[in-house]
């Protein structure tokens, strides 16, 4: 397995990502929005955190009946956010694109959501995403490899440090592309708190992070005090999506997703708690033919390698503000 060309969830085909943000005076926050290809990509979901704000995650259940899904709305603003998913459906009424309802022009977008809480992270508490942004965010998607406080990302914190949006991908051995986007907004901590060191680091692959070592004892203790929760301080959420080029049924993009959770086990400690709403979605594109149960397996693995790596390429392409220190401003000796 190697990552593909640009280490990004746009490795798959057909997947755009865009991203808009506010940080003018009392704003800290954005949205993100990951396109499927026009026609739509299957979805899944799983949530696991005790405290999630979504948007039509009932949709993506295998017993329902739609199957495509057009975008995935990722935001930041706790519930005031999932409006800027009203502006990406919108945008993409406009261009045609939706569930087909009858005569050209009748459809209907189907638009997952999710959000995380950054809310008076700019200094105004009610300061949040709306319609406008993600119509902003949707007609800014391309390409994207964009990392760090961007979109989603823009007011994240993780522990005690900046946390942001993280992308990887993976190509195995038989040609599947495997790929996830993840906005790290957590309660738990992306360090080990004994050594300085990046829970996923172990996990990432060449390329993914520059030469890491550990940080010094003294930067150790003033990042523990920075990282105490103190009760009513602190609401979290880390949220993504994961992507295939494979053909999957909706029961195996939940499966991806969950799967996908184990990843963010592997990078963030706590995870899942009563103060996070962590959600990850999966969209199958189908340009390729179906696994069979083996390549599932590996297609399995490689989602949740995909999701620990763009945690820590999140947390190491974030950058301080509003009082809160980046990776590599509070451990500048780990950067050598």
């Amino acid at each position: 397995m190697q990552p593909g060309p640009t280490n990004a969830i746009t490795d798959v085909e057909g997947i755009r990502v865009g991203h808009a943000q506010r940080t003018d005076e009392g704003w800290l926050t954005g949205t993100t929005v990951v396109l499927a290809p026009p026609d739509g990509a299957v979805g899944g979901v799983d949530v696991r955190g005790g405290g999630p704000g979504t948007r039509e995650t009932d949709v993506l259940d295998p017993r329902n009946l739609v199957e495509r899904v057009h975008a995935v709305v990722l935001s930041g603003g706790s519930a005031l956010g999932l409006a800027a998913a009203d502006g990406v459906a919108r945008a993409l009424f406009d261009d045609g694109i939706g569930y087909p309802m009858g005569a050209p022009g009748e459809v209907v977008p189907i638009v997952p959501a999710a959000i995380l809480f950054d809310l008076g992270r700019g200094g105004v508490f009610g300061n949040a995403p709306d319609a406008a942004l993600g119509a902003q965010a949707y007609a800014a998607a391309h390409d994207s490899t964009a990392l760090g406080c961007v979109g989603a990302g823009t007011g994240a914190r993780a522990g005690g440090l900046r946390g942001g949006v993280g992308t990887a991908s993976a190509v195995l051995p038989d040609g599947t592309t495997v790929g996830a986007l993840v906005a790290v907004n957590a309660i738990g901590s992306c360090v080990d708190p004994a050594t300085g060191e990046l829970y996923s680091a172990r996990f990432c692959l060449p390329g993914d992070l520059p030469t890491l070592g550990r940080p010094s004892p003294e930067e150790l203790r003033v990042a523990r005090e920075a990282a105490t929760l103190t009760p009513g301080a602190h609401l979290a959420t880390s949220i993504g999506v994961i992507a295939t080029d494979r053909t999957l049924t909706k029961a195996q993009c939940s499966k991806v997703s969950g799967i996908g959770h184990d990843g963010l086990a592997r990078a963030i400690r706590p995870v899942h708690t009563m103060f996070d709403g962590d959600t990850l979605f999966t969209l199958a594109t189908a340009v390729r033919g179906a696994p069979d149960p083996f390549e599932f397996h590996a297609l399995l693995e490689a989602a949740a390698d995909c999701v620990t790596r763009a945690v820590a390429r999140a947390m190491l392409a974030a950058t301080s503000a509003a009082g809160i220190r980046s990776f590599r401003d509070a451990f500048p000796s780990a950067l050598g």
